[in-house]
């Protein structure tokens, strides 16, 4: 047992046991550390002060290790006060530098002065130096202490020496005072000693100590006291508490990664304990050790485990309720409160500190909805209030701002809000330097030091954010603080498993020591009754269903298990619930899902976080999110002002009157639907008093709609550009120095809050994230401290303040998150959606570029003269370029900045053409071979011809035309023989109907490809129809520009436009089902029906011997009717649907009798009754119909009523046609309409005016009935003649044909005739196989035609010619042969398109679109040369205009030089240029131009498009000569580079996409930090005052910051790739394609990862029934070429 022995006057001593210590009288007894030495110490502790009283005795420093706590300060603090020792306490962190310890210069009087520090005031005065937190010093700042430690000396700035005492006293002997004062020595006291306090390391977080300074220290241990000296009372839960500490403190916790347990702040909760007793001990425990908050699952098992062992474990119950009844003052002590608290059903009444102001009753608040759950969250907080400082933690915008400010309105307090953030220094909390106005400088106290001295409730917001040693020093303030000070911390969540490091995204900033410091409560999200109570509270004019859907859908995302859902949910925290409730309350027509996908940014989601969204968004029952995505805005109107009023779309607000008119912005801008619409929803933010951001790519016209924005509200505008180098400091002041004085000036921030102007921050993402994240106290709260000591508050009330404006508000400018923009990310990372604190306080707008059509009349503005067909071009490419940048494929996303560069250069330059521009764009990636390949291959799909010749036209050889001969009359016969004038009667009755039917319509992009990329041909463009390779195209029609595609094996129909980016599919098996046995080869033929049923088609399906079908099918959404419409017993009936576009259509059997004609409209059936037996029927007019007899070919003209009404149903007049051309064949086609008279004139080289109709067969290219139908006079028949005859030509195909459609065709005939005539082109148009086209006469000898598919044959009748257009040939056909050659004789089917030009459809399903008419393709030509532009291949000659200065006197031709040598200016010489007089080039007064041949040098386009060939040659033969060299080199043959380079070149795209991911993430490591205090660099905006008066390291630098030591090493990832290798692989490879494709991605990983070895280690491993661990690449020995890469591929291969 150790005792005390304590006398206080001097020379008296301390006794310890046997150690005794004589006092002395301190001369600064302020400076004696009081109240630290109870009656009672513990035995322990006096162990631990005899210890010190040795080594002081000793003359020995000592060092204090020991667990986070205040205990070490607490033994050295009541050493001191035991023996009367001064102190200087210095509190290391890592901004501690050496002018800290040592001496400081300081301003006085305009002279600089060097002023001591704590360390020599210490050792001059005899003091004891207390170091707190020497792990937390950076390296190198300690060592400046050795040699003071050592040998008690050390050399000072100001040129003095410290020398120790036994030393200066032996110089004292030979030398006067005055002598060593001149020589600048100062005696070092005897009674200097060194206490230190640090942490062991590397148990816990810091710089391990140097060992030179390890040398200098001794040291003790000082661990936790022993629980039976702490005096505390023993229950069972006390005893329970205890033991859980001791196992939590100890080696084993320690090794599982459990942080130690607060042992220091179990008194504190245990007095909570003793004054609520009835609280359980998990309500307890998770105040002192929240571990659901910092552990993993492991972790928290582990801990569960000690807690069930000690019987805590009862948490699961319900916590103990509790509410605050009343806060009232107490009397007897100043600054105390009565707080009577229910808990329990008992009402308990305690004491807690208090502020000074009026205390507000509990619950009385308007701003503040009481809750359940807040107000059991605010009576924990009281009670911990009563012992301990609080720390609040919950994700951002769950409302711990807002239960901050409610509780400490409850108890009176003045709130002195901190913002924290990641560079903030410890100085900068404590204390700030300024100068005073006569130039001296001063330290100014900081808001935390105010706070302490006045008793107010410092509010530390985001204490996750700053560095751990810069918060430690909140633990160790010894200035005497005000009574009711206490420290409220916000923060929110530590991220389970990283690391500590404060540059880390999400960081575990809860350690040992920071668990020392705080009572923790968890702000958990509100259940879903408490927050609609909350919502409806202050908002009570918001919709419920709205509200109740809107909570639905965040509750379904916080309580999913899926992580992307639930990284969703972050995005709707209770502070953007309450914002989008707002907005609801005001604009109730809103779209909940136009709410949520802004809150969310959806626009920049990942697909896979997007396509859940829009998946919880659907399960709600929320209105599909995808129509935000693709479609069009609703047309928002221009923004108008009319009486002072601003209208945009449906909101309104007052034009702002201001003076200020330069400030207010104008700026060219072009209104666009999609901007308006963005404009509209600022505007009703901005009404609602919201802070605005505005996200999006580059380019997209975020500044444009901004400044736009503001000049319709003639808002006057303060700009502020932020960047790399921003600070805090220059944010809102810029500090300059004049006469010595420091002084700042106002930045645009300050300005705006004073004058109530816009605050337009630009370039938000490019400044440090502490830069953007100290505007949130400014947002939130209204209050922000200025650099000089100023603060913005929102409300007058205390001197030296900035007043915020109420008009003042703030629109933010960011680009969107990720790779290639290279900011800071300061909204967090998208791709998880976890956005930070900035953009939850902000209300979110994403802009993103204009849609389509938008951007096309946007751009018809900048380049009204530029040709629509190539805005069209550009708008499509670029929005083809935008989506591969979404998709990863590129990494720039193209902006329409881009877009509208390129338009006014053609604009200016309209001779340039579209190829050469667009490369003012694309340039920038000509050397990076992917993304160019990528690039070029995007452009030439939407007709971009980059890369092309004016040279390359590819059109068709014409062939002459044969003349035409008129071979005969066709007679209507007009007399009254009955035989030959024929009565048909009519019926009319009611269609059966049947459904409707619903089906579901399929959509697919349609990938469009343009045709004329690198060579100009008669194709246009073309894509590929997703059908099945078993399916049959049966037919093909258009209307307008909608085309329309039937199969029959299933029936299905496919829609799309010529233009279009989708294509719909509606499958039809279920309306045309199989009736009949046997086989079953249905033919659907397709019919559009016109005005007022478009969109809708009638499909006819003919089966031989059963009914026939019409379904008349609605395609945008499903097949409205059914109709039977009549049953026969043989034959198939046909349909005309020449007519369909006006609703009606025609019906007929061959060798049938009777005429149905279907009146879709009406809904009925007109049948006519023949006297002959059909063969074909033509519908030559709506009136007049030519029908052919089956047997003779006879014609018969049928006329009937325009309108077959039911009163005038009655006759139909069938006219007998004599036929004297000498013509018995059948045609294939006849027109309905009749040629143009000027197309009829030019076919027939004649001029002539009259009706007609032009007809073809297979004897004829084409033949022109002259006056049919209806003259009755007889019409002339003018023929175009075949020389061979169509069906003498073999119809059987050989060779590559024949192998392509898998056989010899049927021999039945074809059901289409492959024929239309385009009347306005004058031409005729079929398509034919190959083997009846003369090939001979189109190709020359040495030429091998084309596999083809077909050739259109395009007879113009115009130009007298015939080409053969070849058709390419189908990469797949179906196998049904016989099938197919009953529907075309070709592998194509025609038809006319309404644009002009013909469509055909392959047997593959390839969609080809043609253009035939020769004047069209001569317009065409013209503009597709326009667009790759031409070059006269001159040189470019430099001609500068100049004035000579002399008049011309006569015109003369002058000398001629006969070197021929150039000459400028003059008048002497014939032949120069800039002269006068004479002929020449650029000059003045010459009779006439003379060019003497001096050339001027450029290389143009033409002269690189005129490299020899052998010259190319050569240079391939030099790049496949390399190739094979590094073949050779390792060791792979030809054939292995071919194998390895089929799975290679199929996931080529998808390896660029993932290397692009993989560059980013290696960008944003090795981006550089400013580093501080350094000697040489950029100056420091914060140091300035420290180069006043003289300091060195007063400059920053960029550099590679170390890693903290205690943050985890960074390493390489690892990544296991697993793969299939089972047997089922290889068997059913042939089915799928399972094992190819397993391949190509196992290659895709391996070439991705190609030099990132440094970033990720990765092996690959098989498994099969035979094991689940077979190697296949080991992870050091990963390989390096294709060739071990193709081994990998073999042996997977072999292992199966």
């Amino acid at each position: 047992m150790y005792r005390f022995f304590l006398h206080l006057p001097a020379g008296d001593t301390v006794k310890i046991g046997e150690i005794s210590y004589t006092l002395k009288i301190p001369r600064n007894p302020e400076l004696v550390p009081v109240k630290h030495i109870t009656d009672s110490l513990p035995q322990t502790v006096a162990q631990h002060l005899r210890w010190i009283m040795q080594k002081d005795l000793l003359g020995q420093d000592v060092f204090l290790i020991g667990p986070p706590g205040p205990l070490r300060r607490s033994i050295a603090m009541q050493y001191l006060e035991l023996t009367r020792r001064e102190v200087e306490y210095v509190a290391l962190s890592r901004d501690t530098t050496e002018t800290d310890l040592k001496q400081r210069r300081e301003i006085r009087s305009g002279t600089a002065f060097y002023i001591d520090q704590c360390a020599v005031r210490a050792a001059t005065q005899g003091r004891v130096l207390v170091l707190e937190g020497l792990e937390k010093a950076e390296r190198n700042v300690l060592p400046v202490l050795n040699n003071l430690l050592e040998n008690r000396e050390m050399q000072l700035e100001d040129g003095r020496f410290l020398m120790s005492a036994e030393r200066y006293d032996k110089l004292l002997q030979e030398h006067t005072t005055e002598e060593l004062d001149s020589w600048k020595i100062v005696r070092v006291s005897e009674d200097f000693r060194v206490i230190a306090l640090g942490l062991p390391v590397p148990k816990y977080q810091g710089n391990p100590l140097d060992p030179p300074l390890r040398s200098r220290f001794q040291a003790r241990d000082i661990y936790h006291l022993p629980f039976k000296v702490r005096k505390i009372p023993t229950t069972k839960m006390v005893s329970q508490l205890l033991s859980l500490a001791t196992t939590l403190c100890s080696q084993e916790s320690s090794d599982l990664g459990l942080p130690d347990f607060p042992v220091d702040n179990l008194l504190p909760a245990l007095h909570v304990l003793n004054a609520f007793p009835m609280l359980s001990s998990q309500q307890l425990l998770h105040r002192l050790y929240p571990y659901n908050s910092i552990l993993g699952k492991d972790g928290r098992t582990a801990v569960e485990g000690v807690l069930s062992r000690f019987e805590l474990l009862d948490g699961r119950r319900q916590p103990v309720p509790g509410a605050i009844l009343s806060v009232s003052a107490t009397r007897e002590t100043e600054g105390r409160a009565d707080v009577t608290s229910r808990v329990a059903d008992k009402d308990i009444t305690f004491q807690v500190p208090a502020g000074t102001k009026e205390r507000r009753p509990p619950n009385s608040s308007p701003e503040f909805i009481r809750t359940p759950s807040h107000c059991q969250l605010l009576s924990e907080m009281m009670q911990s209030h009563m012992v301990k400082d609080i720390c609040l933690i919950g994700a951002k915008g769950c409302g711990k701002s807002v239960l901050a400010r409610e509780f400490a309105e409850m108890l009176g307090y003045s709130i002195e809000p901190v913002m924290l953030y990641q560079d903030m220094t410890a100085r900068d909390l404590l204390q700030q330097r300024c100068t005073l106005p006569n130039g001296d400088t001063a330290w100014r106290p900081s808001p935390l030091v105010t706070a302490a001295i006045e008793g107010k409730l410092l509010l530390l917001d985001g204490i996750h954010r700053v560095n751990l040693g810069t918060l430690a020093v909140l633990s160790r303030s010894i200035f005497p603080v005000h009574p009711s000070f206490r420290v409220l911390a916000l923060a929110e969540p530590p991220v389970v498993g990283a690391g500590s490091s404060s540059s880390s995204r999400g960081q575990q900033w809860l350690g040992p020591e920071l668990l020392t410091m705080f009572l923790y409560h968890t702000v958990t999200p509100l259940a879903r009754a408490e927050e609609m109570g909350l919502i409806q509270g202050l908002n009570p004019n918001v919709p419920t269903e709205a509200a109740e859907q809107l909570l639905l859908l965040t509750h379904s995302l916080r309580n999913t298990n899926d992580p992307t859902a639930q990284s969703l949910a972050s995005s709707l925290s209770t502070r953007q619930l309450l914002r989008i409730c707002r907005r609801l309350s005001h604009y109730p027509e809103e779209s909940i899902a136009h709410a949520v996908n802004k809150a969310c940014l959806s626009r920049f989601l990942p697909s896979l976080a997007r396509a859940s969204l829009e998946k919880s968004l659907s399960s709600c029952s929320v209105q599909d999110a995808a129509a935000t995505f693709s479609t069009l805005p609703p047309r928002v109107s221009s923004g108008t002002i009319h009486d002072g009023v601003l209208t945009i779309g449906s909101v309104s607000a007052p034009v702002f009157n201001t003076k200020e008119k330069m400030k207010v912005p104008d700026v060219l801008f072009y209104d666009n639907p999609q901007h308006m619409k963005v404009m509209e929803d600022m505007l009703k933010d901005f009404l609602l008093g919201e802070h605005l951001l505005l996200v999006g790519n580059q380019g997209v016209g975020k500044n444009k709609i901004v400044d736009r924005f503001l000049h319709l509200l003639n808002r006057p505008r303060e700009y502020l550009q932020l960047h790399r180098d921003t600070t805090v400091q220059t944010l809102t002041l810029q500090p300059s120095v004049r006469d010595g004085i420091i002084t700042y000036e106002d930045s645009p921030l300050v300005k705006a809050v004073k004058l109530g102007h816009i605050l337009v921050i630009d370039e938000a993402d490019k400044a440090p994230t502490n830069v953007t994240c100290i505007l949130k106290t400014l947002v939130e709260s209204g209050e922000m401290i200025l650099a000089d000591g100023r603060r913005i508050i929102s409300a007058q009330g205390r001197p030296n303040t900035v007043v915020m404006h109420p008009d003042f508000r703030m629109l933010v400018l960011a680009n969107r998150p990720g790779f290639p923009f290279l900011g800071n990310d300061f909204f967090g990372a998208l791709g998880t959606n976890t956005t930070s604190t900035f953009c939850d306080i902000f209300s979110c707008h994403a802009v993103d570029n204009p849609k389509p059509q938008a951007e096309l009349a946007m751009l018809k503005r900048y380049g009204p003269d530029v040709p629509d067909a190539t805005l069209r071009k550009l708008v499509a490419a670029f929005g083809e370029l935008r989506s591969m940048a979404d998709q990863g494929t590129i990494t720039y996303p193209y902006s329409t900045r881009e877009v509208v560069n390129i338009v006014k250069h053609l604009q200016k330059f309209p001779g340039e053409g579209l190829a050469n521009v667009v490369r003012n764009v694309f340039d920038f990636d000509s050397y990076n071979k992917d993304t160019r390949e990528v690039l070029i291959e995007a452009l030439h799909k939407h007709g971009i011809p980059i890369g092309a010749k004016p040279s390359s036209v590819k059109l068709a050889k014409e062939l002459p035309l044969p003349e035409a001969t008129m071979t005969g009359y066709w007679t209507i016969n007009q007399s009254g023989n009955a035989r030959r004038k024929l009565l048909c009667p009519t019926e009319t009755h009611p269609i059966d109907v049947k459904g409707p039917v619903f089906l579901r319509v399929q959509r697919f992009p349609c990938d469009r490809q343009e045709s004329r990329a690198l060579s100009f041909s008669e194709e246009k463009a073309h894509w590929q129809i997703p059908m099945n390779e078993v399916n049959i195209i049966c037919d093909v029609a258009t209307k307008d520009d909608m085309l329309y595609v039937a199969t029959c094996n299933p029936v299905s129909l496919f829609s799309m436009r010529e233009r279009g980016e989708t294509l719909q599919c509606v499958e039809l098996y279920d309306v045309f089902p199989r009736t009949i046995s046997g086989v079953w080869q249905p033919l659907v033929t397709v019919a559009p029906l016109g005005s007022p049923l478009d969109g809708q088609v009638v499909l006819h399906e003919e089966q031989v011997g059963a009914h026939t079908d019409v379904g008349v099918v609605r395609v945008q959404q499903r097949v409205d009717r059914f109709m039977n419409v009549s049953n026969t017993n043989c034959g198939g009936h046909k349909m005309c649907r020449d007519f369909a576009h006006k609703n009606w259509l025609l019906f007929y059997k061959e060798d049938g009798s009777q005429l149905e004609v279907l009146d879709v409209l009406e809904g009925r059936v007109h049948s006519i009754s023949l006297p002959i037996k059909l063969k074909s029927v033509f519908l030559v007019a709506e009136d007049r119909w030519l029908l052919l007899e089956n047997n003779s070919n006879k014609k018969f003209l049928l006329t009937k009523p325009l309108h077959m009404a039911a009163e005038d149903a009655g006759v139909c007049q069938l006219h007998s046609i004599s036929d004297d051309s000498g013509e018995a064949s059948a045609p294939q086609m006849l027109s309905c309409e009749q040629l143009p008279n000027e197309n009829l004139s030019a076919a027939l080289d004649q001029k002539i005016v009259s009706p007609n109709r032009v007809l073809a067969d297979i004897g004829a290219y084409a033949r022109v009935v002259v006056g049919f139908p209806d003259l009755m006079s007889p019409n002339e028949v003018y023929s175009f003649k075949r020389p061979v005859d169509l069906s003498a030509m073999r119809s059987g195909e050989s060779g590559a044909h024949m192998l392509l459609s898998g056989g010899p065709r049927g021999s039945g005939s074809a059901k289409r005739d492959n024929c239309v005539a385009l009347l306005s082109a004058n031409q005729v148009v079929r398509a034919l196989p190959p083997a009846k086209v003369p090939l001979r006469e189109i190709y020359p000898k040495d030429v091998t035609p084309p596999m083809t598919a077909a050739y259109l044959e395009v007879t113009d009748l115009n130009s007298k010619k015939v080409k053969y257009v070849p058709v390419p040939r189908s990469t797949s056909v179906s196998p049904y042969t016989s099938w197919l050659s009953k529907v075309s004789e070709s592998d194509v089917l025609v038809a006319p398109l309404g644009s002009g030009g013909v469509v055909t459809v392959d047997m593959g399903g390839y969609v080809r679109l043609w253009e035939t008419g020769l004047d069209s393709l001569q317009r065409s030509l013209m503009e597709w040369r326009n667009m790759i532009g031409t070059e006269d291949g001159r040189p470019l000659q430099i001609t500068i205009q100049r004035e000579s200065g002399q008049d011309v006197t006569a015109p003369k031709h002058g000398k001629i030089d006969a070197n021929n040598d150039p000459h400028v200016g003059g008048n002497q010489w014939a032949g120069g240029t800039g002269g006068r007089d004479t002929a020449g080039l650029g000059g003045k007064g010459g009779p006439y131009r003379l060019d003497a041949g001096h050339k001027v040098y450029q290389v143009s386009q033409a002269e690189k498009d005129a490299v020899p060939e052998d010259v190319r040659r050569a240079a391939r033969e030099m790049g496949e000569k390399a190739f094979k060299e590094r073949l050779k080199e390792i060791n792979m043959s030809e054939y292995d580079a071919a194998t390895y380079e089929r799975f290679s070149a199929a996931v080529r795209r998808q390896v660029q996409s993932l290397r692009i991911i993989l560059d980013s993430l290696q960008a944003k490591g090795k981006e550089r930090q400013w580093l501080k205090n350094q000697a040489l660099g950029d100056l420091d905006d914060a140091k300035i005052i420290d180069g006043l008066t003289g300091e060195k390291a007063i400059y920053k630098r960029r550099g590679e910051l170390d890693p903290e030591l205690g943050s985890p090493q960074q390493k390489p990832k690892r990544l296991r790739v697993l793969v299939d290798v089972s047997g089922s692989m290889y068997r059913f490879n042939g089915v799928d394609g399972r094992l190819e494709r397993s391949m190509e991605a196992v290659c895709m990983v391996m070439e991705a990862l190609e030099s990132y070895e440094h970033k990720f280690k990765y092996d690959v491993v098989g498994h099969s029934g035979d094991g689940y661990d077979i190697e296949l690449v080991r992870a050091d020995s990963v390989p390096k070429n294709n060739k071990q890469r193709l081994k990998v591929l073999k042996v997977k291969i072999h292992v199966i």
